[in-house]
């Protein structure tokens, strides 16, 4: 697959990443397909690994509501839900960016992902050095910020009480990002921090009116 290095004077460098993380931005960023789709602004989709099961479903509805929408959205997609999420986003016709906890070198990518990236609709972006090719905690709570900082706007479907999409979420609402989550009991920490709670019923045109989201670029062969 052909690879692209995007370094700090690149013009597709993504600028949010040294104006929320000066200190933590990385020198280069290795890019696998579409770059044209880094240039659009996304959603960031987060949900700890557990999930309560009251969440489950509107989670669920929630992503088949953003991939019927076009809404582009970046994620690592890593828990459980995540995973779930993804492999429906996957379906649409939306671009969406994948950010690994690892180096892009050696990274054996799951069938599900070639058609999306040969239609021209997945990026995969990475701040990694070629060395770490191994997925630990530390990557991951470095990519999360990587993902948080490069997108428009924040989902958070549920937060663990004291758990690392808390603390995000607190890092998120520091920069002035919109941070979203679902309506719940469950997500009442969340929505106490700062997020906005988005009924189902008007999610995606509520989030079109965040600054910056929109239907994502035209992919070639989508017929919009």
């Amino acid at each position: 697959m052909h690879r692209v290095t995007l370094t700090v004077d690149s013009h597709s460098y993504p600028k949010a990443l040294k104006r929320h993380l000066p200190a933590l931005a990385p020198a280069e960023i290795i890019v696998w397909g579409n770059l044209d789709i880094l240039h659009h602004p996304s959603l960031a989709f987060f949900c700890s690994v557990k999930c309560p099961g009251s969440l489950i479903l509107q989670t669920y509805d929630l992503a088949r509501a953003l991939r019927d929408a076009h809404i582009g959205v970046i994620g690592g997609f890593h828990s459980p839900m995540e995973k779930e999420c993804l492999a429906l986003l996957l379906r649409g016709k939306q671009p969406v960016i994948i950010c690994p906890a690892r180096a892009l070198q050696g990274m054996r990518l799951p069938k599900e992902w070639k058609s999306p990236l040969d239609q021209g609709r997945l990026l995969l972006l990475s701040p990694f050095e070629d060395k770490l090719r191994r997925t630990t905690a530390d990557l991951a709570q470095i990519r999360n910020k990587f993902v948080a900082a490069i997108a428009a706007a924040i989902f958070i479907a549920y937060a663990s009480e004291g758990g690392k999409s808390e603390h995000l979420s607190r890092e998120v609402l520091s920069w002035g990002k919109p941070l979203l989550t679902l309506p719940s009991p469950e997500n009442a920490r969340l929505i106490a921090l700062g997020a906005t709670p988005i009924a189902m019923d008007n999610f995606p045109e509520i989030i079109k009116k965040f600054p910056g989201i929109d239907s994502g670029p035209r992919i070639a062969g989508e017929g919009l």
